[in-house]
């Protein structure tokens, strides 16, 4: 399921989050560093779904 999350969160990395841990703080987080530049939020995604 891992795998699933990492290629959602490559594509649209607030998707790969919110699979991951909800609609809480770190999906908003992501939304905003998806916001400022795609790849702030690709790597914040990874990490999210990398340490969880």
């Amino acid at each position: 399921m891992d795998l699933v999350r990492i290629i959602f969160s490559i594509l649209l990395p607030p998707l790969g989050v919110l699979l991951q841990v909800g609609l809480g703080l770190q999906f908003w987080i992501n939304i905003l560093l998806t916001i400022c530049g795609y790849i702030p939020g690709v790597v914040h995604a990874a990490y999210i779904i990398g340490t969880r």
